[in-house]
């Protein structure tokens, strides 16, 4: 009877871990696709790009779109890096589940 409460402990515990990380990357996930949307909404109206909030929105997103942008050719003067790492993120998401 000794062993038996400490695995099962673990084992709540362990399993509660793990869906706190579940959580978080869904999370992540969605605050990234949100910096990605707002980036690209920004580079419409924003004037300054050297505000803190655009240098920020740089900063988070750059890393995401910059090796996509070696793949995809500009077309017409139209980046659409944003839109295929927010597919590839929905892709991600619907990969992770909704357990």
């Amino acid at each position: 009877m000794g062993p038996r409460p400490v695995r099962a402990a673990i084992t709540v515990t362990l399993s509660t871990l793990l869906s706190y990380l579940h959580y978080f990357a869904f999370v992540l996930v969605y605050l990234l696709i949100f910096a990605i949307f707002a980036r690209a909404a920004a580079s419409w109206f924003v004037r300054d790009s050297q505000s803190s909030l655009m240098r920020f929105l740089f900063d988070v997103t750059e890393p995401i779109l910059a090796p996509l942008r070696r793949f995809i050719p500009s077309g017409m003067g139209v980046d659409f890096s944003p839109m295929i790492a927010i597919l590839i993120l929905f892709l991600f998401v619907n990969l992770l589940g909704t357990s």
